[in-house]
């Protein structure tokens, strides 16, 4: 019988957390902050025995914390197993924290810059969950616009940030958002067979580019790239949105070269 894949944890603890039985780092809010942290550092779900020897705690002490950490929602247990991963709780405050990062006025002022070069509205995103939120974002000044906001959700079948978040994922938990329920057709150019979008989220790995091509919004293109953190993981994406009777899909292409200098620039502001 195949041994079960276990997922690499990768370790961010704080260094004053090694000793964990003394002073500061042994009260139940330290320990809890640091689970939140293993967890959310770890490709896929954890248990609290994975976690017990990581972080230099007895197993009943983790597995209580999680416990405490499900209830209030900022763990949750993954389908039919007793593994952890990140709730809704520690996804909304994630997301509320790249909303409100002190390096938000840079990366502002770094999609304004990429909005004027190309003239059409931009938006910076990221996962939450099973959709799209975005983080930020600058209309351009055409007359037809869609108003969205920061903290505005959108689904991931069918926009180019939705997919190219789709395309990174792990093949597990990219089949459980895509066949959980049925997907909702917005356009008649929305894909909603599994297969077919695996097929399209192929091409986009291939890539690392992902198009919206009115799939999500009838008279609306969208393109968008990846931003990677500092350890190379994507985090968020820049894209743009464009209208169709302006632009087709094969012209809105041009602007792919802009936007990853938008996100490789994005990247930077996470060194300060």
């Amino acid at each position: 019988m195949a041994k079960k894949k276990q997922h690499k944890m990768i370790h961010y603890l704080h260094p004053n957390f090694e000793d964990a039985e003394r002073g500061p780092a042994s009260s139940a809010t330290a320990r809890s902050l640091a689970i939140l942290h293993a967890v959310s550092a770890t490709e896929g779900s954890v248990s609290a025995v994975e976690l017990a020897p990581v972080l230099g705690l007895p197993k009943p002490t983790v597995h209580r914390l999680m416990q405490v950490l499900e209830y209030v929602g900022y763990l949750q247990r993954e389908p039919g197993s007793k593994r952890f991963i990140v709730g809704p709780m520690q996804t909304e405050m994630a997301v509320d924290t790249l909303i409100n990062s002190p390096q938000r006025s840079i990366r502002h002022h770094i999609l304004r810059a990429l909005v004027d070069e190309l003239q059409e509205t931009c938006n910076i995103a990221t996962l939450a969950g099973d959709a799209i939120v975005c983080i930020d974002r600058i209309e351009s000044n055409w007359p037809f616009r869609v108003r969205y906001q920061s903290g505005s959700r959108v689904p991931l079948h069918c926009t180019a940030s939705g997919k190219l978040f789709l395309s990174q994922m792990p093949a597990h938990k990219r089949r459980r958002l895509l066949n959980s329920a049925p997907l909702k057709k917005f356009t008649d150019n929305t894909l909603v067979n599994p297969a077919e979008i695996e097929k399209d989220l192929k091409q986009i790995r291939s890539t690392g580019t992902a198009l919206d091509k009115e799939e999500y919004l009838q008279g609306l293109l969208g393109v968008a790239v990846p931003v990677f953190d500092l350890k190379g993981r994507m985090c968020a994406t820049v894209s743009t949105l464009v209208s169709s009777e302006r632009r087709g899909a094969k012209h809105i292409m041009d602007y792919v070269p802009a936007l990853n200098r938008a996100a490789s620039a994005i990247t930077e502001t996470m060194r300060v």
